[in-house]
């Protein structure tokens, strides 16, 4: 124990450099300036990891922005450039099956909703689908799953009661029958035969 040597007792009081972050807005949401093109488009509601890494990879080929750029780093112009390319991602040529919305009911065409637009346009859904009066509508009127998920376990609405097991007989003063209360047909016969049991003794 002699040989070891005292700890630094200065080390975990040196002042650590706060590093400055800047907040980026882009398609209403306020991202982390130190974030990569990759990891700050893919905070943006409505885009995913794989259509994030699909803008990127291609805003790098088309414009010659790095990948490896964070966003605090870019310029007004690019920064631009990829929030046209977030809303219209057809103008970096990525293909249609990473849409979110592809083959819209208004105008046929394959589209990519992100942020407020994509919100309010699942609310509109959701409200065309119970005025028309379909089994989803239904579904999403009374607050049910939608998707054809279980509901016996999972799911449950409404005030939680309890579940009693098959075969569990009640204890106590409560499982004899009240006066005047029907008979099953075992038990009277049950009660017939007692009586002639103690004539035969």
């Amino acid at each position: 124990m002699a040989d070891q040597k005292p700890k630094d007792e200065h080390r975990d009081q040196r002042p650590k450099e706060k590093q400055e972050v800047m907040i980026i807005r882009m398609s209403g949401r306020d991202i982390n300036g130190n974030f990569t093109i990759q990891k700050a488009i893919d905070q943006i509601k409505g885009v995913g990891a794989n259509l994030a890494h699909a803008i990127a990879f291609n805003a790098e080929k088309k414009y010659g922005i790095p990948m490896s750029t964070k966003l605090q780093d870019l310029s007004e112009e690019n920064l631009e450039k990829l929030e046209e390319a977030i809303k219209d991602p057809v103008r970096l040529g990525i293909p249609s099956y990473l849409f979110n919305r592809r083959k819209d009911l208004e105008t046929g065409k394959d589209l990519h909703m992100v942020g407020v637009d994509l919100m309010v346009k699942t609310r509109q859904d959701i409200d065309r689908e119970i005025k028309i009066q379909t089994y989803r509508g239904f579904r999403h009127q009374y607050g049910q799953k939608v998707r054809g998920q279980r509901t016996r376990s999972t799911g449950r609405t409404g005030a939680t009661i309890g579940v009693t097991k098959k075969g569990a007989a009640p204890a106590g003063p409560a499982a004899a029958p009240a006066q005047g209360a029907p008979v099953a047909a075992g038990d009277a016969t049950k009660k017939a035969a007692a009586p002639a049991a103690e004539e035969k003794k």
